[in-house]
């Protein structure tokens, strides 16, 4: 960690702090979804909704292999964070060591065992007769460059850890720059269509793990790749995964909301699954910038845990008033334009009323979406293991008895409707917690609970 990050971890005011980190990552996962958006209008484009339906059907797989990454990388950097804060050095090269090889290996085992069973994922994604070439090229893709992918996840994660914020947003912005650039290459000049999105994904993901790999073994002061380094003890795979598995839960079961999703969506035709994927994409633009601010400050809650706990809930209280103004401002945005959104990608008119429905009921829960995932990132940076499972499975299990019941009772409403009462319950839970907690996170500030829970 050089003075500058020191720097902004310990004397910077908090503001600054916070922008110093959350910025770079908003930055970051902002353009990971105007990459996302971009993918799907190049799609589209070819005017075959097809390849649409199989660009949101192979969500759910993506959110597992980005699960695999997480497992690792989140568990990883907010234990790097809090040793940090400890000034235990040699630890971190530890931890870094661990994140980096361990990555590799959960993405080999990854592509080991689904390539054998592609064709059952693919049937089991809820691909149609239409759709299920597409769907496979692409599965079968994702599979085989998933060792990079997962390490991706995971480098992004502990360069982050040691404050190295500017770097993390380059590292994302490469992936997204040569995504886009492979991306308009294999469409529309060599037409490879969805396995063409597939393997530039895939490519994009390998630069930018190469990028962190380069930092991390040549730049960084505290981080390493070097495997005379690599230790698997107790404390750390208790540390990592503790915070780790929670994480890993919560994106299998936001894998499989998706799948299960897709499948009641689908009883409503493909124009219904369609218009969920492009809606979804563009409420990814916001919710990710809300969560990539509730991520961006993880490290500097978990270094603060550690150093200087009164600055830990300042660092809170900032970060909640800005959730709250953002979420306030993309919501008039989408209201007034939403049916412009939709008609960027399609001018099927049954296609640009369902998604519109659907980006106007989904953004109702886009403060609660931001808010949510605070709580959880406070959690992780604290290693509360307990209080991040309840929030990684929390969601799962309301969504999917409230999928069933809103399904009989209202139809197609009822399936779009029961994600923003899934997203309150969690936030009701986290609150709760939160509040609980509040004495063992911030023991030497009296009334923490009531004060970050002001809004």
């Amino acid at each position: 960690m050089d003075a500058e990050n020191l720097h902004y971890f310990e004397k910077a005011p908090v503001a600054k702090a916070v922008a110093h980190f959350a910025v770079p990552m908003m930055l970051g996962t902002s353009m990971s979804v105007v990459y996302s958006i971009l993918n799907a209008l190049f799609l589209g484009t070819l005017g075959n909704t097809a390849m649409l339906t199989a660009l949101a059907l192979t969500l759910p797989l993506f959110a597992v292999i980005m699960a695999l990454g997480n497992l690792i990388g989140v568990g990883s950097s907010a234990f790097i964070s809090r040793l940090l804060g400890e000034k235990k050095v040699d630890d971190v090269r530890h931890v870094s060591s661990f994140a980096f090889y361990s990555s590799l290996v959960l993405g080999l085992i990854a592509m080991a065992v689904g390539l054998p069973l592609i064709d059952s994922i693919v049937h089991g994604l809820g691909a149609t007769p239409d759709s299920f070439g597409f769907t496979k090229d692409y599965v079968t893709m994702m599979l085989i460059g998933s060792p990079f992918v997962v390490l991706f996840f995971t480098l992004e994660n502990i360069v982050r850890s040691e404050g190295a914020a500017i770097t993390s947003m380059t590292g994302m912005l490469l992936s997204v720059v040569v995504n886009i650039i492979l991306d308009v290459l294999v469409i529309f000049v060599f037409h490879w269509d969805v396995i063409g999105v597939a393997s530039a994904t895939v490519i994009s993901n390998l630069v930018a793990s190469a990028f962190y790999a380069f930092h991390i073994g040549y730049k960084s002061k505290f981080l390493t790749i070097s495997i005379k380094r690599f230790k698997a003890t107790k404390d750390i795979l208790s540390n990592v995964f503790k915070i780790g598995v929670p994480v890993f839960i919560m994106s299998i079961f936001m894998g499989a909301m998706s799948l299960i999703f897709n499948r009641f969506l689908v009883e409503y035709g493909e124009q219904a699954v369609a218009g969920f994927g492009i809606s979804s994409r563009l409420l990814q633009f916001p919710e990710l910038i809300l969560m990539g601010l509730s991520e961006g400050v993880v490290p500097l809650i978990a270094f603060s845990f550690t150093a200087n706990k009164l600055r830990m809930k300042h660092t809170i209280q900032f970060t909640i008033k800005t959730i709250v103004a953002l979420a306030a401002v993309f919501g008039v945005i989408v209201y007034l334009i939403s049916d412009h959104l939709i008609g960027l990608f399609t001018d099927d008119p049954q296609l640009i009323e369902m998604g519109s429905y659907i980006l106007h009921v989904t953004f109702l829960s886009l403060f609660i979406t931001g808010m949510t995932a605070l709580f959880t990132g406070i959690f992780q940076a604290t290693a509360q293991g307990t209080a991040a499972f309840i929030m990684s499975v929390i969601q799962g299990i309301t969504l999917i008895p409230v999928l069933f019941i809103a399904n009989r009772l209202n139809g197609f409403h009822g399936v779009v409707w029961s994600l923003v009462i899934s997203d309150a319950v969690a936030f009701l839970v986290g609150a709760i917690m939160l509040y609980v907690l509040r004495n063992k996170l911030q023991p030497d500030v009296d009334n923490l609970g009531k004060i970050e829970l002001k809004i």
